[in-house]
C-alpha cells in the first residue's frame, strides 16, 4: 500500500508512475476521498474540543449553583453531530482503503520504462549454451520415457496442470528441496515450516488480495486460501510487530507446495512442467532497513543464483521493466534458465524489493530510536527456487545422447548416489 501523504503531495508523479505500469487508476478519486476524510476528522476534532469546553463550563456552573439545562441540551446536540461524523469517517475510511488496496506499487527510479516483456533488460548471462550435436527431447517426453514423470496420472487424479513424479523423479524433487534449503541455511537464512493455508489478512498483507483473487484457491467453508507462495505466511510472521534495528536483516527460507489457478493464462505454456497449478518451491524472504534494501536485493539475487550454479545450468539475470513488474514490487530481477529441448528461457525465480508496500499493509514497523518516528520496514523475497521449471531444465540441459539424464555433481549425495536418471 502506498503512503496517503505521498499520493496527496505528488499526485502527478503517482499518476505517471502508475501509467508506466499499464494500470488505469482514478488517482483524483483517491485524493478527493482523502481530502473529505481529513476535513471530516478536523470537524469532529473541533466538535470534541467544544464538547470538552462545554463540559468544563457545566462543572463551573454547577459549582456556582447556576442552571445547566441549556448547556446540557447543547452538549447533546454536539454529541449527536460527533456520532454522525464518526459514522461518516468509518464509511470514508473503508472506501479509501478499498481504492488504496487496488493501487500498485510505484516503480523504483532505476527500473526501465517499458510496455511488456520485450522491454525487459538482460543484465548478465552465466554459463554457456553448448552447441547441440544430437536431438534433445523436450522434458515431458524424456521424463515419461524414462518413467519418472507421469502426466497422465496427474490429469486423471486432479486435471490438467497437476503432476505425478515417480521413482527417481520423486527422489529428485526431494533432493532439490534439501539442496536448496541447506544452501540458504549456510547463507544465514532461518528455516521455517509454515502453514499452507492462510487467512484474508495474510493475503492482503503481501498484496495477493484483492487484486489477484482470481488466481487463488479459496476454501470457502473456512475462508482460508491455499498459499500461492510461502512468501505469504513467512512475511506475515511479522505482521503487526515492531522489529528492533539490531535484529535486521531478518532472513527466512521455507519449502512449501504452492497453489495457483493461473486464471489468466489459458493456453499459454501448458505442456509439461511449464505452467502447473500445484508445484513445490523453496522461498527466501528478507525484512530489512529501508536504507539498505537495494543492496539486500542484489545479495538476494546472488543467493538465488547460487542454486543455479550448483545445478550447472546456464542462466541469465533479467531486470523487469515497469509494465512487467508484479503488483507489489518496486523493482524485480527474474532468473531464467535455458531449456534446449524447447529452446526457451524459463523463469525460475523473481527477486523483488517491495520497499514499504507490503510492510504498510501488514503493519511491520521498526522500533523507533529517540527523537524519530516509527518507520515501516522494507520487505524482499525471491524463489530459491521453484522446482518444475528447474526440473524441466535439468531434463533437457543434462540430457545425454543415450537418452539418460545426468544428475549435477552437487545433487548426487542428495540422490543417495544416483548419478543418472534412466
Amino acid at each position: 500500500m502506498l503512503d496517503k501523504r505521498l499520493i496527496r503531495d505528488n499526485p502527478e508523479a503517482i499518476r505517471r508512475a502508475i501509467e508506466t505500469r499499464g494500470y488505469t487508476m482514478d488517482v483524483d478519486q483517491i485524493i478527493a476521498l482523502d481530502k473529505e476524510l481529513l476535513e471530516n476528522l478536523q470537524a469532529a476534532d473541533k466538535l470534541k474540543h467544544e464538547r470538552n469546553v462545554k463540559s468544563e463550563e457545566i462543572g463551573n456552573r454547577k459549582r456556582a449553583g447556576k442552571s445547566t439545562k441549556e448547556l446540557h441540551e447543547h452538549l447533546k446536540k454536539i454529541s449527536l453531530e460527533i456520532k454522525t461524523l464518526e459514522a461518516k469517517d468509518k464509511n470514508l475510511s473503508e472506501k479509501l482503503n478499498e481504492l488504496l488496496l487496488l493501487l500498485p506499487n510505484i516503480p523504483h527510479e532505476s527500473v526501465p520504462v517499458g510496455n511488456g516483456p520485450e522491454d525487459n533488460v538482460v543484465v548478465r548471462i552465466h554459463g554457456e549454451i553448448p552447441e547441440q550435436f544430437f536431438d534433445i527431447a523436450p522434458h515431458w517426453e524424456i521424463g515419461e520415457r524414462i518413467g519418472v514423470l507421469d502426466l497422465e496420472a496427474g490429469r486423471k487424479i486432479s486435471g490438467r496442470g497437476f503432476i505425478v513424479f515417480r521413482k527417481e523423479g520423486a527422489l529428485l524433487c526431494r533432493a532439490l528441496v534439501n539442496l536448496m534449503l541447506d544452501t540458504h541455511r549456510e547463507k544465514g537464512y532461518e528455516e521455517v515450516l509454515i502453514p499452507y493455508m492462510v487467512n484474508r489478512d495474510a493475503m492482503i498483507g503481501t498484496g495477493q488480495l484483492p487484486k489477484l483473487s482470481d488466481d487463488m484457491y479459496l476454501c470457502e467453508v473456512d475462508d482460508l486460501f491455499l498459499i500461492p507462495t510461502s512468501e505469504v505466511p513467512i512475511t506475515n510472521i511479522h505482521r503487526d510487530t515492531f522489529i528492533a534495528l539490531e535484529d535486521l536483516p531478518l532472513k527466512h527460507t521455507a519449502f512449501s507446495p504452492c497453489f495457483r489457478r493461473e486464471a489468466g493464462s489459458y493456453g499459454a505454456d501448458t505442456r509439461g512442467l511449464l505452467r502447473v497449478h500445484q508445484f513445490d518451491k523453496v522461498e527466501i524472504v528478507k525484512i530489512v532497513h529501508p536504507d539498505t534494501s537495494y543492496e539486500e536485493l542484489e545479495s538476494l539475487v546472488l543467493d538465488a543464483s547460487a542454486i543455479l550454479d550448483a545445478l550447472e545450468l546456464p542462466y541469465r539475470v533479467v531486470e523487469l521493466c515497469t509494465a512487467d513488474l508484479g503488483f507489489a514490487a518496486a523493482k524485480c530481477y527474474d532468473l531464467e534458465v535455458y531449456a534446449p529441448g524447447i529452446k526457451k528461457w524459463l523463469e525460475v525465480s523473481s527477486c523483488s524489493n517491495f520497499e514499504a508496500f507490503q510492510a504498510r499493509r501488514a503493519n511491520i514497523k521498526l522500533k523507533k530510536t529517540p527523537g524519530e518516528k516509527h518507520r515501516f520496514a522494507h520487505t524482499l523475497n525471491g524463489s530459491g527456487l521453484a522446482l518444475p521449471r528447474i526440473i524441466a531444465a535439468i531434463f533437457e540441459f543434462h540430457q545425454t545422447p543415450t537418452g539418460r539424464v545426468k544428475i549435477p555433481k552437487r545433487l548426487v549425495p542428495y540422490m543417495h548416489g544416483v548419478e543418472y536418471l534412466g
